[in-house]
C-alpha cells in the first residue's frame, strides 16, 4: 500500500500532509491566543490605549496566519514559485467577483493603520447611523447604537464616506439649542433663564472660561424672538446627545417658566364672511343651526345656491398665542 500521492507534479506523502495540517492548526490557535491575551491586557488599561493593544491583537493574528501557510507550504515541500498562476488568477478574480471583498480588506488594512478610527471612538456615518465602535474586522466595522444594536458596517464606507468622529481629538463637544420668546420680554432675563437651564444639567462641561455657556439672539420670527442656548457638554452628553438635548430642553422650559418669560405658538382663527348666500350675524346663526333634518328639498335649495356662486369663503390669519 503506498503512502505517496502526486499533486501538480509534487510528490506528497501522508505524512506531509498530516505535518502540514498539524503545523496550520497549531499556529492559528497559537495566533488566537496571541490575540485574546492582548485584548484582555488592553481591557485593564486606560482607554486611550486600547485602540493601539487591540491593533496589535489583531496585526499579530494576521501574521501568524500567513506564517502558518508558508510552513505549512514548506512541510508539503510546495515551492511558493508554484502559486505565481494562481495567484495572477486570484488578481483577475478579485477584479471582478471578489472586488467588493477585496476593498473592504484594503480598507480594514488602512483603518487599522491609518489610526482615524479606533475602538470605543463615537462615530456618526453619512448614512445616520451614529454609535460607539465596538471592533475593526478585516471585512466590517461593528458599530453598537444607543439602543444596544449591532450594527455591521461594511470598512470601505469609512474610508471613502464622510465619517463624523465625534471623540477623534476630544471627548467633549459644543450643542445648540434654539427656543423662542414672546415679543417684548426682556432680553437681559432671556439670557438669564437659559444660564440658569444649563447650570442645572450635569452635563454641562463648565460655566465659566472659554466653553462656558452662552444665549444669543439669533433673528426674529413671525410671533417670537428667536434665541440660541450654546454649551459645551462632557463624553456622557457626547455619546449620548439624544439624552442631553432632552434634559436641556427640559431644564430651559422649568427656567422660562420660572422667570413669567412667555412662549408664542401660532394660533389660527377662521372668519365667516358668506354662508349659502348669509352675511354677518346670519351666517353665523345659520352656521350653528343643526341641519338634522334637513329636507331634499333643503339640499337642492343649498346646491342652487352654491351653482348661483354663492358659496361659503373663509379666511385665516395667524395671531400669536401666549402660553
Amino acid at each position: 500500500m503506498s503512502w505517496e500521492f502526486g499533486v501538480g507534479g509534487t510528490t506528497l506523502t501522508v505524512g506531509a500532509v498530516s505535518g502540514a495540517l498539524l503545523s496550520l492548526v497549531l499556529i492559528v490557535l497559537l495566533g488566537l491566543w496571541i490575540r485574546s491575551r492582548v485584548n484582555r491586557y488592553a481591557d485593564t488599561r486606560e482607554f486611550s490605549r486600547r485602540a493601539s493593544l487591540y491593533t496589535v491583537g489583531k496585526l499579530a493574528f494576521y501574521l501568524m496566519i500567513v506564517v502558518a501557510v508558508l510552513i505549512s507550504l514548506a512541510v508539503l515541500g510546495i515551492p511558493i514559485s508554484r502559486f505565481a498562476v494562481v495567484a495572477g488568477a486570484l488578481g483577475v478574480g478579485l477584479g471582478f467577483g471578489l472586488q467588493a471583498i477585496f476593498n473592504n480588506f484594503v480598507s480594514g488594512l488602512i483603518l487599522l493603520f491609518d489610526r482615524a478610527l479606533k475602538v470605543g471612538d463615537f462615530v456618526e456615518l453619512q448614512s445616520g447611523i451614529h454609535g460607539e465602535v465596538k471592533d475593526i474586522n478585516i471585512r466590517a466595522t461593528r458599530i453598537r447604537t444607543n439602543d444596544d444594536v449591532d450594527i455591521l458596517v461594511p470598512n470601505s464606507e469609512f474610508v471613502s464616506g464622510r465619517v463624523t468622529n465625534w471623540t477623534y481629538s476630544d471627548e467633549s463637544r459644543r450643542m445648540k439649542l434654539d427656543f423662542g420668546v414672546a415679543y417684548g420680554v426682556d432680553k437681559e432675563l432671556v439670557r438669564t433663564a437659559g444660564l440658569e437651564a444649563a447650570a442645572a444639567v450635569p452635563f454641562t462641561l463648565s460655566m465659566d472660561g472659554p466653553r462656558a455657556p452662552t444665549v444669543r439672539l439669533m433673528g426674529f420670527g413671525d410671533s417670537s424672538l428667536n434665541f440660541e442656548l450654546v454649551v459645551w457638554v462632557d463624553s456622557v452628553a457626547t455619546r449620548h446627545p439624544s439624552r442631553a438635548l432632552a434634559a436641556y430642553f427640559w431644564a430651559l422650559d422649568d427656567a422660562l417658566r420660572k422667570h413669567g418669560i412667555e412662549i408664542p405658538f401660532p394660533q389660527r382663527d377662521i372668519r365667516v364672511r358668506s354662508l349659502f348666500g348669509l352675511q354677518g350675524e346670519g351666517a353665523l346663526q345659520a352656521l350653528a343651526t343643526p341641519r338634522h333634518g334637513a329636507t331634499p328639498a333643503d339640499a337642492g335649495d343649498a346646491q342652487d345656491d352654491s351653482d348661483a356662486g354663492k358659496v361659503p369663503t373663509t379666511s385665516t390669519q395667524e395671531t400669536p398665542e401666549k402660553q
